[in-house]
């Protein structure tokens, strides 16, 4: 049994108890990991008896608001130093965000992720697929949402064919929404894009119950889920941070709809749904084409990705969803996929599955040390 010991934020300003949250979840069966947020407590722990010792550099967006003070800048260099001395390796840590958002130094649109630059090897933790899964996890699983596709009995009364939310005006979610309204596929359905001008907003019944629709929070809310909008549509278009095609980085965008039990298409990363898979989950290539995921080049999986969303608007039939009207192709799909959808809510649920991926990621952190 090999021992680690994480100092879980050097200087304490950022998010040291969702980090330790994410760690404590691992199930490595040949590692035990102690924890704190508080560097002024490292006196009480025998750090000559750890294995490994590691440093976390809190990187979130919010810590922009101290890089330009000195006394900041003076007090995180001379810790490191001391930490350096004791034998630590320093991560990185911006688990919020994807590779490219860190290697382009993007988190928004047209807005700069502030860098740290330190004298030290260091480790970029970035979020992958287990971060916002582990964090979904632990912020839902006491209270489970209960989306109920099933209107007295019948799937077919749904009211609107999308839910497609966005907020962020990211280049590849641009093109993409202007595809979708130019060729008229989103004209009964509830879509979002808040940060465009003028915004476009959900219906203020669809909206978190609470919220000012004219006053969307930046952050603190996308993560929750409101039941309604899922109920009330028959298919997710999942919106995505990033469609490049060297990694793949889930976000509470995919979490949101599997815990609804929502069928979905993805607008992501090269091969996601097949990393879904991997991880556990189903996806519904059963169902209607899923080629779109095999699609290297953004372009294309753009226009692969609107000739299906066209197809599946036609099988959504006429607006008031009328059983006499002969289309019951959808209530057929969500007859056909209930076990399909209660399988992904339970993966989802399932720690252990959850603990393999967070392995990989502690994983890395080790061979990073053991490569110093």
């Amino acid at each position: 049994m090999q021992r680690n010991f994480i100092l879980t934020d050097v200087m304490k300003t950022g998010d040291h108890a969702t980090y330790e949250q994410f760690i404590d979840t691992n199930s490595l069966t040949d590692q035990t990991f102690d924890l704190t947020g508080e560097y002024y407590t490292l006196h009480k722990f025998d750090l000559d008896s750890y294995d490994r010792r590691f440093a976390l550099i809190d990187m979130r967006i919010h810590n922009d608001r101290l890089l330009g003070n000195s006394a900041y800048r003076e007090d995180l260099l001379k810790r490191l130093e001391l930490l350096h001395q004791q034998g630590f390796v320093f991560i990185k840590a911006c688990p919020w965000e994807s590779k490219q958002n860190i290697d382009t130094q993007t988190y928004m649109a047209n807005k700069s992720m502030p860098e740290i630059k330190i004298p030290y090897p260091s480790y970029i933790w970035t979020g992958g697929v287990s971060w916002f899964w582990n964090y979904m996890y632990h912020k839902h699983k006491d209270s489970r949402p209960d989306v109920s596709h099933d209107h007295n009995g019948s799937y077919w009364h749904k009211l609107y064919d999308f839910l497609y939310l966005n907020k962020e005006t990211r280049k590849h979610r641009i093109k993409l929404y202007s595809k979708l309204l130019e060729e008229k596929v989103l004209d009964n359905s509830l879509h979002t894009f808040l940060n465009l001008d003028p915004p476009r907003r959900l219906p203020k019944k669809y909206e978190l119950p609470g919220i000012d629709p004219e006053n969307y929070p930046r952050w603190g809310k996308d993560q929750d889920i409101y039941g309604l909008p899922y109920a009330d549509t028959v298919c997710s278009i999942v919106s995505e941070t990033n469609d490049n095609d060297y990694e793949v980085f889930m976000t509470e965008k995919i979490w949101k709809p599997i815990m609804a039990q929502h069928v979905f298409v993805v607008h992501g990363n090269h091969l996601y749904l097949q990393k879904l898979r991997e991880m556990g989950f189903r996806t519904f290539n059963s169902h209607f084409d899923e080629s779109y995921d095999l699609e290297r080049d953004p372009q294309k999986k753009i226009e692969k990705l609107v000739a299906l969303c066209k197809q599946l608007k036609a099988k959504c039939g006429d607006s008031d969803r009328a059983v006499d009207k002969g289309n019951t192709q959808w209530q057929d799909i969500y007859l056909q996929t209930q076990s399909l959808r209660k399988h992904n809510l339970d993966n989802f649920f399932n720690k252990e599955k959850l603990s393999l991926q967070i392995n990989k990621t502690l994983e890395l952190f080790l061979e990073f040390a053991d490569s110093r």
